[in-house]
């Protein structure tokens, strides 16, 4: 039976991609859960730093709209940047949706690590520069 609360200890972690039946395979399911979420952060730096290193910068009182202002007759090189923004918004994406599913498994040591592994990698996140306030700061694993 799944859990609907938190709890502490291994077993019954309701994802098959974690097995959990010695301890230590569960500390390494921690261990990975860490490694994931910090990874998370290390990409979205990245892509963070590759908007800002093309620069395109957003106002902050614009209204923008992306479909209107893609100019389809733009160079060769702002469309490889924008299918590599793509590309590492969409990995970015999809971590962040394990990450979820993971902490949705109610186990509190999953939690934790994940929640660990966000708060390193943040904090080992490299400065972006003056500009870094035009850029959005969401703390949603999704976006």
């Amino acid at each position: 039976m799944m859990h609907m609360t938190l709890y502490w200890g291994k077993g019954n972690l309701s994802n098959r991609f974690m097995e959990d039946d010695s301890w230590t395979s569960y500390a390494l399911s921690l261990l990975a859960c860490l490694v994931v979420a910090a990874f998370y952060q290390y990409l979205e730096n990245h892509r963070i730093r590759l908007r800002l290193f093309t620069g395109e910068r957003r106002p902050s009182r614009e209204i923008q709209a992306p479909l209107l202002r893609w100019n389809y007759a733009g160079d060769r090189a702002k469309l490889g940047v924008k299918f590599t923004e793509a590309v590492l918004f969409r990995v970015n994406s999809t971590i962040g949706y394990l990450l979820m599913l993971a902490i949705l498994s109610f186990n509190e040591g999953v939690f934790v690590a994940i929640v660990v592994g966000l708060t390193l990698g943040y904090f080992f996140r490299s400065e972006v520069g003056q500009d870094s306030a035009l850029v959005v700061d969401s703390s949603c694993a999704c976006a």
